[in-house]
Protein backbone atom coordinates (compact mmCIF):
# COMPACT_ATOMS: atom_id res chain seq x y z
CA UNK A 1 0.00 0.00 0.00
CA UNK A 2 0.86 3.50 -1.18
CA UNK A 3 3.18 4.70 3.10
CA UNK A 4 0.47 8.16 2.79
CA UNK A 5 -2.68 6.39 2.25
CA UNK A 6 -1.27 3.93 4.67
CA UNK A 7 -0.60 6.25 7.33
CA UNK A 8 -4.12 7.82 6.41
CA UNK A 9 -5.76 4.79 6.82
CA UNK A 10 -4.07 4.60 10.60
CA UNK A 11 -5.04 8.14 11.83
CA UNK A 12 -2.54 9.94 10.12
CA UNK A 13 0.59 9.07 12.50
CA UNK A 14 1.75 5.28 13.53
CA UNK A 15 4.83 3.75 14.43
CA UNK A 16 7.28 1.65 12.88
CA UNK A 17 6.06 -1.55 13.68
CA UNK A 18 2.30 -0.72 12.90
CA UNK A 19 3.16 1.09 9.75
CA UNK A 20 4.47 -2.06 8.47
CA UNK A 21 1.79 -4.30 8.42
CA UNK A 22 0.16 -1.92 5.56
CA UNK A 23 3.49 -1.10 3.58
CA UNK A 24 7.51 -1.80 3.00
CA UNK A 25 10.07 -0.19 4.93
CA UNK A 26 11.32 0.80 1.11
CA UNK A 27 8.12 2.97 0.47
CA UNK A 28 8.40 4.18 4.37
CA UNK A 29 12.20 5.14 3.53
CA UNK A 30 10.93 6.95 -0.06
CA UNK A 31 8.56 8.55 1.82
CA UNK A 32 10.76 10.52 4.01
CA UNK A 33 12.96 10.94 1.68
CA UNK A 34 10.55 12.95 -0.90
CA UNK A 35 9.16 14.93 2.07
CA UNK A 36 5.41 13.07 1.72
CA UNK A 37 5.58 11.63 5.13
CA UNK A 38 7.89 12.58 8.27
CA UNK A 39 9.65 11.03 11.17
CA UNK A 40 8.96 13.79 14.23
CA UNK A 41 10.75 10.89 16.53
CA UNK A 42 12.77 7.84 15.65
CA UNK A 43 10.41 5.05 14.96
CA UNK A 44 7.24 7.35 14.81
CA UNK A 45 5.70 8.64 11.13
CA UNK A 46 3.61 10.73 10.16
CA UNK A 47 1.23 12.82 7.58
CA UNK A 48 2.51 16.41 6.81
CA UNK A 49 -0.90 17.65 8.56
CA UNK A 50 1.01 19.75 10.97
CA UNK A 51 3.98 20.70 9.36
CA UNK A 52 2.02 22.23 6.11
CA UNK A 53 -0.54 24.16 8.93
CA UNK A 54 2.24 25.37 10.68
CA UNK A 55 4.03 26.50 7.65
CA UNK A 56 0.50 28.27 6.43
CA UNK A 57 0.07 29.95 10.25
CA UNK A 58 3.48 31.54 9.57
CA UNK A 59 2.69 33.14 6.69
CA UNK A 60 -0.49 34.54 8.09
CA UNK A 61 0.35 35.34 11.66
CA UNK A 62 -2.44 32.49 12.56
CA UNK A 63 -2.72 29.88 15.19
CA UNK A 64 -3.03 26.15 14.26
CA UNK A 65 -6.22 24.91 15.10
CA UNK A 66 -8.64 22.02 15.47
CA UNK A 67 -7.67 18.74 13.07
CA UNK A 68 -4.20 21.01 12.18
CA UNK A 69 -3.84 21.08 15.66
CA UNK A 70 -4.94 17.38 16.59
CA UNK A 71 -2.29 16.61 13.96
CA UNK A 72 -0.02 18.57 15.69
CA UNK A 73 -0.20 17.56 19.20
CA UNK A 74 0.52 13.77 18.21
CA UNK A 75 -3.02 12.32 17.71
CA UNK A 76 -5.12 9.69 15.56
CA UNK A 77 -8.02 11.21 13.59
CA UNK A 78 -10.46 9.82 11.17
CA UNK A 79 -10.10 12.49 8.35
CA UNK A 80 -7.29 14.69 7.91
CA UNK A 81 -7.94 18.13 6.74
CA UNK A 82 -7.74 18.81 2.99
CA UNK A 83 -6.01 22.26 3.81
CA UNK A 84 -4.27 23.63 7.50
CA UNK A 85 -6.68 24.78 9.82
CA UNK A 86 -5.79 28.11 11.06
CA UNK A 87 -7.55 30.49 13.80
CA UNK A 88 -7.44 34.03 13.57
CA UNK A 89 -8.67 36.84 15.68
CA UNK A 90 -12.61 38.73 15.23
CA UNK A 91 -12.60 41.26 12.72
CA UNK A 92 -9.38 40.85 11.28
CA UNK A 93 -9.78 40.87 7.14
CA UNK A 94 -7.93 38.50 4.82
CA UNK A 95 -7.67 38.69 1.39
CA UNK A 96 -8.75 36.08 -1.11
CA UNK A 97 -5.37 35.67 -1.90
CA UNK A 98 -4.91 35.16 1.89
CA UNK A 99 -7.55 32.55 2.19
CA UNK A 100 -6.32 30.08 -0.83
CA UNK A 101 -5.20 26.91 0.43
CA UNK A 102 -6.47 27.31 4.28
CA UNK A 103 -9.61 26.82 5.93
CA UNK A 104 -9.62 30.09 8.37
CA UNK A 105 -11.96 30.14 11.69
CA UNK A 106 -12.08 33.30 13.88
CA UNK A 107 -12.08 33.78 17.34
CA UNK A 108 -10.63 35.42 20.27
CA UNK A 109 -7.88 33.25 22.46
CA UNK A 110 -6.83 33.51 25.68
CA UNK A 111 -3.08 33.60 26.26
CA UNK A 112 -3.16 30.11 28.04
CA UNK A 113 -5.37 28.58 25.09
CA UNK A 114 -2.35 29.02 22.86
CA UNK A 115 1.00 27.13 22.68
CA UNK A 116 4.06 27.89 20.05
CA UNK A 117 0.99 29.07 17.76
CA UNK A 118 -1.07 26.16 17.96
CA UNK A 119 -4.58 25.87 20.37
CA UNK A 120 -3.64 24.24 23.76
CA UNK A 121 -4.49 20.54 23.92
CA UNK A 122 -8.14 21.31 25.65
CA UNK A 123 -8.97 23.98 23.59
CA UNK A 124 -8.14 22.07 20.09
CA UNK A 125 -10.81 19.01 21.68
CA UNK A 126 -13.13 21.50 22.06
CA UNK A 127 -13.05 23.25 19.41
CA UNK A 128 -13.43 19.90 17.72
CA UNK A 129 -16.31 18.85 19.29
CA UNK A 130 -18.09 22.17 18.44
CA UNK A 131 -17.11 22.02 15.00
CA UNK A 132 -16.84 18.65 13.61
CA UNK A 133 -19.37 15.90 12.87
CA UNK A 134 -19.88 13.91 16.22
CA UNK A 135 -17.96 10.62 14.97
CA UNK A 136 -14.93 12.46 14.35
CA UNK A 137 -14.69 15.01 17.37
CA UNK A 138 -15.00 11.99 19.58
CA UNK A 139 -11.69 9.36 17.35
CA UNK A 140 -10.00 13.26 18.44
CA UNK A 141 -11.25 13.09 21.88
CA UNK A 142 -10.66 9.73 22.53
CA UNK A 143 -7.32 10.09 21.20
CA UNK A 144 -6.28 13.10 23.20
CA UNK A 145 -6.23 11.17 26.28
CA UNK A 146 -4.85 8.05 25.15
CA UNK A 147 -1.71 10.41 24.30
CA UNK A 148 -2.02 11.52 27.55
CA UNK A 149 -2.24 15.14 26.22
CA UNK A 150 -5.25 15.67 28.42
CA UNK A 151 -6.70 14.14 31.86
CA UNK A 152 -10.98 12.56 31.73
CA UNK A 153 -10.52 15.42 35.22
CA UNK A 154 -9.27 18.16 32.58
CA UNK A 155 -12.12 16.94 30.39
CA UNK A 156 -14.87 16.99 33.40
CA UNK A 157 -14.11 20.34 34.62
CA UNK A 158 -14.79 22.49 31.47
CA UNK A 159 -17.95 24.64 31.35
CA UNK A 160 -18.38 25.39 27.99
CA UNK A 161 -20.99 27.35 26.67
CA UNK A 162 -22.49 29.38 23.84
CA UNK A 163 -23.50 27.82 19.94
CA UNK A 164 -22.16 24.10 20.02
CA UNK A 165 -22.18 23.88 23.50
CA UNK A 166 -24.58 20.62 23.49
CA UNK A 167 -22.13 18.78 21.13
CA UNK A 168 -19.15 19.65 22.84
CA UNK A 169 -20.89 18.24 26.45
CA UNK A 170 -21.95 14.97 24.27
CA UNK A 171 -18.47 13.90 23.22
CA UNK A 172 -16.70 15.15 26.76
CA UNK A 173 -19.44 13.01 27.97
CA UNK A 174 -18.48 9.94 26.08
CA UNK A 175 -14.57 10.36 25.36
CA UNK A 176 -12.68 7.48 26.60
CA UNK A 177 -8.96 7.04 26.26
CA UNK A 178 -8.95 3.34 26.22
CA UNK A 179 -10.48 3.27 22.26
CA UNK A 180 -7.42 1.85 20.69
CA UNK A 181 -7.80 4.05 17.46
CA UNK A 182 -10.59 6.41 15.38
CA UNK A 183 -11.42 2.96 13.77
CA UNK A 184 -12.82 1.88 17.20
CA UNK A 185 -14.27 5.27 18.57
CA UNK A 186 -16.03 6.29 14.93
CA UNK A 187 -17.82 2.77 15.54
CA UNK A 188 -19.02 3.52 19.13
CA UNK A 189 -19.69 6.91 17.95
CA UNK A 190 -22.70 5.08 15.72
CA UNK A 191 -23.71 3.49 18.69
CA UNK A 192 -23.95 6.01 20.58
CA UNK A 193 -26.12 7.52 18.30
CA UNK A 194 -28.16 4.28 18.20
CA UNK A 195 -28.58 4.27 21.63
CA UNK A 196 -26.46 1.34 22.27
CA UNK A 197 -24.87 2.24 25.37
CA UNK A 198 -20.92 0.04 24.87
CA UNK A 199 -17.71 0.02 26.27
CA UNK A 200 -14.66 0.02 24.81
CA UNK A 201 -11.93 -2.86 25.37
CA UNK A 202 -14.36 -4.18 28.44
CA UNK A 203 -13.03 -7.36 30.19
CA UNK A 204 -15.25 -9.81 29.91
CA UNK A 205 -14.40 -13.79 31.70
CA UNK A 206 -15.53 -16.60 29.77
CA UNK A 207 -14.48 -19.12 31.73
CA UNK A 208 -11.05 -19.96 29.83
CA UNK A 209 -9.64 -16.43 30.88
CA UNK A 210 -10.40 -12.73 30.26
CA UNK A 211 -11.09 -11.04 25.98
CA UNK A 212 -11.26 -7.51 25.46
CA UNK A 213 -13.76 -7.18 22.50
CA UNK A 214 -13.18 -3.50 20.84
CA UNK A 215 -17.12 -2.95 21.87
CA UNK A 216 -19.20 -4.21 24.48
CA UNK A 217 -22.96 -3.77 25.07
CA UNK A 218 -23.58 -5.51 28.76
CA UNK A 219 -27.50 -4.53 29.12
CA UNK A 220 -27.74 -6.85 25.17
CA UNK A 221 -25.06 -9.32 25.42
CA UNK A 222 -23.43 -8.21 22.43
CA UNK A 223 -19.56 -7.71 21.53
CA UNK A 224 -18.60 -5.40 18.71
CA UNK A 225 -15.67 -6.19 16.44
CA UNK A 226 -14.05 -3.47 14.27
CA UNK A 227 -12.23 -6.03 12.08
CA UNK A 228 -8.93 -4.45 10.64
CA UNK A 229 -6.74 -6.55 8.69
CA UNK A 230 -4.56 -4.01 9.30
CA UNK A 231 -3.97 -6.20 12.45
CA UNK A 232 -4.76 -9.70 11.39
CA UNK A 233 -1.70 -10.14 8.87
CA UNK A 234 -0.90 -13.31 10.43
CA UNK A 235 -2.57 -17.17 10.61
CA UNK A 236 -1.84 -16.81 14.59
CA UNK A 237 -3.51 -13.42 14.78
CA UNK A 238 -6.49 -15.02 12.54
CA UNK A 239 -6.91 -18.10 14.59
CA UNK A 240 -6.59 -16.25 18.00
CA UNK A 241 -9.90 -13.88 16.80
CA UNK A 242 -11.61 -16.84 15.05
CA UNK A 243 -11.27 -18.74 18.86
CA UNK A 244 -12.29 -15.64 20.47
CA UNK A 245 -15.51 -15.00 18.24
CA UNK A 246 -16.42 -18.55 18.77
CA UNK A 247 -16.27 -18.65 22.54
CA UNK A 248 -18.49 -15.40 22.81
CA UNK A 249 -20.99 -17.12 20.93
CA UNK A 250 -20.66 -20.37 23.47
CA UNK A 251 -21.36 -18.23 26.34
CA UNK A 252 -24.40 -16.62 24.99
CA UNK A 253 -22.86 -13.26 23.58
CA UNK A 254 -23.58 -11.87 20.25
CA UNK A 255 -20.76 -10.78 18.09
CA UNK A 256 -20.68 -8.54 15.22
CA UNK A 257 -18.16 -7.55 13.28
CA UNK A 258 -17.47 -4.13 11.26
CA UNK A 259 -14.51 -3.39 8.79
CA UNK A 260 -12.66 -0.35 8.43
CA UNK A 261 -14.68 0.38 4.97
CA UNK A 262 -17.72 -0.29 6.28
CA UNK A 263 -17.48 2.00 9.84
CA UNK A 264 -15.48 5.28 7.92
CA UNK A 265 -16.96 5.04 4.42
CA UNK A 266 -20.27 3.17 4.57
CA UNK A 267 -22.09 4.01 7.56
CA UNK A 268 -25.25 3.69 6.62
CA UNK A 269 -24.92 -0.23 6.49
CA UNK A 270 -23.65 0.25 10.33
CA UNK A 271 -26.34 2.15 11.47
CA UNK A 272 -28.86 -0.28 9.55
CA UNK A 273 -27.04 -3.46 11.29
CA UNK A 274 -27.25 -1.29 14.52
CA UNK A 275 -30.81 -0.47 14.03
CA UNK A 276 -31.84 -4.40 13.04
CA UNK A 277 -30.09 -5.20 16.45
CA UNK A 278 -32.24 -3.09 18.58
CA UNK A 279 -35.03 -4.58 16.97
CA UNK A 280 -34.32 -7.91 17.17
CA UNK A 281 -33.22 -7.90 21.32
CA UNK A 282 -36.56 -5.16 21.57
CA UNK A 283 -36.86 -1.67 21.97
CA UNK A 284 -37.23 -1.74 26.19
CA UNK A 285 -34.04 -3.27 26.72
CA UNK A 286 -31.99 -0.56 25.02
CA UNK A 287 -31.32 2.85 26.72
CA UNK A 288 -33.51 5.58 24.04
CA UNK A 289 -30.88 7.85 21.75
CA UNK A 290 -32.22 10.74 22.99
CA UNK A 291 -30.96 9.92 27.04
CA UNK A 292 -27.63 8.73 25.57
CA UNK A 293 -27.22 11.80 23.66
CA UNK A 294 -28.57 14.21 26.36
Amino acid sequence: MDVVRALDRLGGVAGARELRRLTTRRRIRSGVRQGRIVRPARGRYALTTASDAQQSAARLTAVVCLRSAAAHHGWELKTQPSVPELMVRRGRKLSIEQRTGVTIHWSNLADDQVEDGVTTPVRTVVDCARVLPFDEALAIADSALRAGSVTRDELDAIDVRGAGADAVRLVLRHADGRAANPFESVLRALCVEAGIAVEPQAALELGTGEVHPDLVCHVLRVALEADSWTFHTSRKAHRRDCSRYNLLVLRGWRVLRFTWEQVMHDQAYVRWVLAELTRSVGRPEVTPAAQILA
